[in-house]
């Protein structure tokens, strides 16, 4: 037989075999990512670290502190608990907290002011006389951060006993000093609020009594 009347073979059927079981594994493909995908697989990857339900939020002015608390799932003024922030932070070691932030314009935001109803008295570190003081606390959070206070004010007050204790009366005499123990009284109940719930809050502390005799 000649050459010619071999039957020739078709040329391309191979390659279009190729490029159907490469098409076939490309939509496959694209399915099985699409079913990942709808599964919650990528996206619980690209997903960054979830914002603490606890943590105080800022109180735009002119709305409600409370609001704001209860709105995320902490108790308000008058509910007989601290709401979310009274409890320990899961993440936070014990005794470590984060500080929150004073925001970088107050104006835009509505300040919560806190009387703690009983004065502080201390024997001075270099004399017989006492140091009485009545203090008051602002912050721009939300209640949460005031049910906090309320919640360990024993501790916060033996904190800032023991350190009013070890001021010199001539310190708590000028208003240099005064300023600066503000600023340490501050501090001390940042200090409380983190070890206990995780977060500070306090922004200011103020004197509405302060005596020495």
């Amino acid at each position: 037989m000649s050459d010619d009347a071999k039957p020739k073979k078709k040329k391309g059927g191979g390659m279009k075999m190729i490029l159907l079981i490469v098409v076939a594994m490309v939509v496959g493909g694209a399915g099985a990512a699409g079913g990942l995908y709808a599964a919650g697989f990528f996206s619980a990857k690209e997903e960054g670290p979830k914002e603490d339900p606890n943590k105080p939020v800022l109180v735009l002015a002119g709305e409600s502190a409370e609001e704001i608390a209860k709105a995320h799932g902490g108790g308000g003024e008058g509910e007989g608990h601290g709401g979310g922030a009274a409890h320990p932070v899961s993440g936070h070691a014990p005794g470590k907290g984060i500080d929150l932030p004073t925001p970088s314009n107050p104006a835009a935001y509505q300040a919560t002011y806190f009387q703690l109803q009983t004065p502080f008295t201390s024997n001075m570190s270099d004399t017989d006389a006492f140091a009485q003081i009545s203090l008051a606390v602002s912050t721009y959070y939300d209640m949460r951060v005031i049910e906090a206070i309320k919640t360990h004010e024993m501790a916060i007050r033996s904190q800032v006993l023991m350190m009013l204790a070890e001021q010199p009366v001539e310190a708590l005499s000028t208003p240099q000093g005064k300023r600066a123990l503000q600023g340490r009284i501050k501090a001390v109940i940042n200090d409380i609020l983190k070890q206990k719930t995780g977060y500070g809050g306090v922004d200011n502390v103020y004197f509405t009594n302060f005596v020495i005799q």
